[in-house]
């Protein structure tokens, strides 16, 4: 069997009809943000597709709750030892093939379908991106993504560079072991196990996580690309993602004038998928099945 994991945190009832497309060939496991309230009827939905979903953090952008309920996810689906291989996507993903054909594909490899990159060699937004890791950030109490969070971000930045903060070499991390990468990949259980249990017996590196920024997507970077399940990494991920500007989001909300390109491209999922205004892309991926 394959898991698929799922971070939801809007739009409950298309994350319900994601669930009912996978669940004929996978385990669905999902992670609703607490802020979401979930109806009688949507959560008797979601246990007539054997669904496990459980409500645990308060997920804000760019902090450590999203690893906090990444991590969760990943352990309770570990337990059942018939899931050999785990898909971790977002509840506004959607499958690009059948998920038949997904699930076919992953049968027959024990690739990592991981992105990343070396976290000295990356600016995002202007910032290096291993500052986001070796300065201090507490964006589970502060909303980063308000007026207020984006000048208290510029105010850590510029305090901390000044002050020559550095929190890896506090705990005796090299700079050059810190990778990031996009949150969404596809990984097999042995390397999967060897993540969460090198992160168990490693607290520093929850000390570390704990107080960066969008470490959602650095933890798991960092601990497999300095492994032995580095050579087994593939960094095309087969998402189809539009980072553009379109129906008011960034990335991109994607519609029938997508279809094209997804058709032409080998993709396993696409995000960001928003009914009404994917319907019709929907219908058409419907039709090539």
């Amino acid at each position: 069997m394959q898991a698929v994991l799922i971070l939801a945190h809007k739009n409950i009832d298309q994350v319900i009809e994601l669930s009912q497309r996978l669940s004929s060939c996978f385990n669905v496991y999902i992670h609703f943000d607490k802020k979401v309230s979930l109806s009688e009827k949507q959560e008797l939905s979601l246990k007539k597709l054997n669904v496990n979903f459980f409500s645990k953090y308060d997920v804000k952008w760019g902090s450590y709750s999203i690893v906090r309920a990444t991590i969760d996810l990943m352990k309770l689906a570990l337990e059942n030892p018939k899931n050999k291989y785990f898909h971790l996507i977002s509840g506004q993903d959607w499958p690009m093939k059948a998920p038949q054909k997904i699930y076919d594909f992953f049968e027959d490899t024990n690739k990592i379908y991981m992105n990343y990159w070396r976290a000295l060699d990356m600016k995002k937004t202007g910032e290096p991106e291993i500052w986001w890791v070796k300065y201090y950030f507490n964006y589970d109490q502060i909303n980063r993504r308000t007026t207020f969070g984006k000048i208290y971000h510029r105010f850590l930045l510029l305090i901390q560079t000044i002050g020559r903060v550095n929190k890896l070499k506090k705990y005796g991390v090299n700079e050059k072991d810190i990778y990031a990468g996009q949150e969404w990949v596809d990984v097999p259980r042995d390397a999967l196990e060897y993540a969460i249990k090198y992160y168990e017996i490693h607290p520093e590196l929850e000390k570390i996580f704990s107080t960066s920024f969008c470490s959602d997507e650095i933890w798991l970077q960092s601990i497999l690309c300095n492994s032995q399940y580095k050579d087994r990494i593939d960094r095309d991920i087969h998402h189809y993602i539009e980072m553009t500007e379109k129906h008011g989001s960034r990335p991109a909300i994607l519609d029938e004038d997508d279809y094209d390109k997804i058709n032409k491209g080998n993709y396993w999922w696409g995000r960001k998928i928003e009914r009404p205004v994917s319907n019709k892309l929907i219908n058409l991926l419907d039709q090539q099945k």
